[in-house]
């Protein structure tokens, strides 16, 4: 996720927060299978899902702590 991108995830709320987590996690196991059958091309997609993930995930956790995250 790109700088700017993280920026304006940053004011949106919980909620839709946890709609992006689920989303990028359907599509990860989407592409998971993929992979398995052969289907996939562009193994790095695979690593770029996981780094959105977690740095939604803890966006979420400074969210709910209370701290501001720059």
């Amino acid at each position: 996720m790109k700088k700017n991108e993280l920026q304006t995830q940053r004011s949106k709320p919980l909620t839709e927060i946890d709609r992006e987590i689920f989303d990028y996690r359907e599509r990860l196991a989407r592409l998971g299978l993929d992979l398995v059958q052969g289907k996939v091309k562009n193994i790095r997609e695979i690593r770029h899902l996981k780094k959105n993930i977690a740095q939604l995930l803890t966006l979420k956790k400074s969210k709910l702590a209370g701290n501001s995250v720059s």
